[in-house]
């Protein structure tokens, strides 16, 4: 039973996503939904795990509020690496990221300190890691990206066995941005 999923990948500037009106937005968002509502009726689902980071993660958690509509049970996580993570982030980041930590049921800061190496997010990930079932990633193996190590870390936990290794790739999104395009000429 998959039922804390990690849910994790490209940060918006990775995909050429600027601002939330990017279509792409739209399309990963769906693409979530279907996959998180599957997890939710086939693997009992509790729990969807974030680490506050824009972009899929954003996307993730607002995905899962929404899917709460449905399944009142579903719970979302936020677990920071240091304090002040969003800091240096832009007002719409900031206003993103505050708004899921309002709407998070559970939140906590790693280290309890701001920013000090790359370290914080090497501990971030293998808690993640340790605590959860599975993870889901928007990945590409065409567009390594910051997601590359996540995958790897992943794998190694996945090959150890009784861990759930969940993908969303180019080829995916495609099929739910042909899926969204089909709807709107239904």
């Amino acid at each position: 039973m998959l039922k804390r999923l990690v849910v994790t990948g490209y940060k918006p500037h990775e995909l050429g996503i600027f601002n939330d009106k990017h279509p792409g937005v739209a399309v990963i968002r769906r693409a979530l939904k279907d996959r998180m509502r599957g997890l939710l009726e086939d693997e009992g689902l509790e729990w969807v795990i974030v680490s506050g980071q824009p972009g899929v993660e954003t996307w993730a958690a607002e995905t899962a509020f929404e899917l709460r509509e449905d399944y009142p049970e579903l719970q979302v996580a936020v677990i920071l690496p240091f304090l002040g993570q969003e800091e240096k982030w832009n007002d719409s980041k900031k206003s993103a990221f505050e708004s899921v930590m309002a709407r998070a049921d559970f939140s906590t800061v790693l280290t309890r300190r701001p920013y000090e190496a790359p370290w914080q997010f090497a501990e971030r990930d293998k808690f993640l890691l340790r605590n959860s079932d599975g993870i889901l990633l928007v990945y590409d193996e065409e567009n390594e990206g910051s997601p590359k190590w996540m995958k790897r870390l992943a794998e190694q936990r996945a090959e150890a066995g009784d861990y759930e290794l969940l993908i969303l790739n180019a080829f995916d999104l495609q099929l739910t941005a042909e899926d969204i395009q089909a709807e709107k000429w239904e």
